[in-house]
């Protein structure tokens, strides 16, 4: 079982790397501070795992058609290209701002849209979401994991074991986020550029995936 539930980990950490997992995180986590960007990632990995979870025990008890499944992904890529749609415009609209300021001796920067300031509460919860929707679409390929690995029922060792595969890769890619909203989102030119490459790749990669 042990040996099962390390590749079942491996697994999760070969699930993380795709795309669209990585857009996502980008989308919803750049230009956050760093404390924000890792809940984000982290209610990303959790909504994608419970959403594998829930959807393995329901296929265990009733076939499901897989057209069903792929409403999913479908879903979350329209979210991915909207987002990336977004974001262009925010970046050709002029409507992406920088503020900076020091505080206890730290210097902080904000970023923000439209023409108001505000702190966004709802990103978190959005990041799950999308974690979820993507949730339902890859959990035909890890029954097919599961099932070799094992050809018993789905446990919550199992869900435990990916979602920390997941989380190794999306927390190494949450330094990077990180670091770049601290160290090149410095000054309101490379915002534009980072949110148009961001953008653009949302865009790439979403449309992608509904055409595929």
């Amino acid at each position: 079982m042990e040996i099962g539930l390390m590749i079942i980990f491996w697994y999760g950490i070969l699930h993380a790397f795709g795309p669209d997992h990585l857009t996502a995180i980008a989308d919803f986590s750049i230009g956050k501070e760093a404390k924000k960007t890792f809940m984000i990632v982290g209610a990303f990995a959790v909504g994608h795992g419970i959403m594998l979870f829930m959807f393995a025990k329901i296929l265990e008890q009733y076939t499901i058609p897989a057209e069903f499944l792929s409403y999913g992904d479908i879903i979350a890529s329209t979210v991915i290209l909207s987002i990336g749609v977004y974001l262009l415009y925010m970046v050709y609209a002029n409507k992406i701002h920088l503020k900076t300021h020091t505080h206890e001796h730290k210097r902080h920067v904000h970023i923000w849209f439209g023409n108001e300031h505000q702190h966004e509460s709802s990103t978190t919860t959005s990041a799950f979401g999308v974690g979820v929707l993507m949730g339902i679409g890859g959990v035909r390929g890890m029954l097919v994991t599961l099932g070799v690995l094992h050809g018993q029922t789905v446990d919550i060792t199992m869900i435990i074991a990916f979602i920390a595969g997941v989380m190794v890769v999306f927390f190494s890619f949450g330094l990077v986020i990180s670091w770049i909203n601290k160290d090149i989102l410095t000054n309101i030119k490379n915002v534009r550029r980072v949110f148009a490459a961001v953008g653009t790749i949302s865009v790439l990669v979403g449309g992608n995936m509904l055409l595929a």
